[in-house]
């Protein structure tokens, strides 16, 4: 019996010492050999990222998607000025090679130009031209309606 309890003895003081040096080497292990406390203990867990990225995935989207829809927005202002600028100025000289409506169109972008409205009010001793752009809309499902920009400018006098 003593041969028996003395095997007995060495593989718990073998497992002690195998866990101590776990341990010290930085890995942290449970009561039986080999198995290893911490990430990935059971076979459940596997793939749990992925779903959780899954389901964060449509909200990443829809960020991605406004910040684009802002920009696109900001850009049709910025061309609805400049549009607003140039037909202002066309309608203040002679030369009218050009409409006020056309050149407020050819100051633009081709895209947002077809979705541009130009429209010029006289006033006295003054031109105010509008322009009104919609703003396209990449988020589906969403209007984000127009974007109107004016520009005055004075007209020549007669005798110039």
């Amino acid at each position: 019996m003593s041969r028996r309890n003395d095997r007995r003895n060495d593989r718990r003081n073998d497992r002690r010492n195998d866990r101590r040096n776990d341990r010290r080497n930085g890995r942290r292990v449970g009561r039986r050999i080999g198995r290893r406390i911490g990430r990935g203990t059971t076979p459940r867990d596997r793939g749990q990222v992925a779903v959780e990225y899954l389901g964060f995935l449509p909200i990443l989207l829809l960020v991605a998607l406004a910040g684009i829809q802002l920009g696109i927005a900001a850009y049709a202002a910025q061309q609805a000025g400049t549009g607003a600028r140039a037909a202002a100025r066309a309608a203040t000289h002679d030369d009218t090679t050009l409409g006020t409506g056309e050149a407020g169109r050819s100051a633009m972008s081709g895209w947002i130009a077809e979705r541009a409205e130009v429209a010029p009010l006289e006033g006295s001793g003054e031109i105010t031209v509008t322009v009104t752009v919609e703003i396209p809309s990449v988020v589906p499902f969403w209007d984000f309606g127009s974007v109107t920009k004016s520009a005055t400018l004075p007209l020549p006098e007669e005798g110039e």
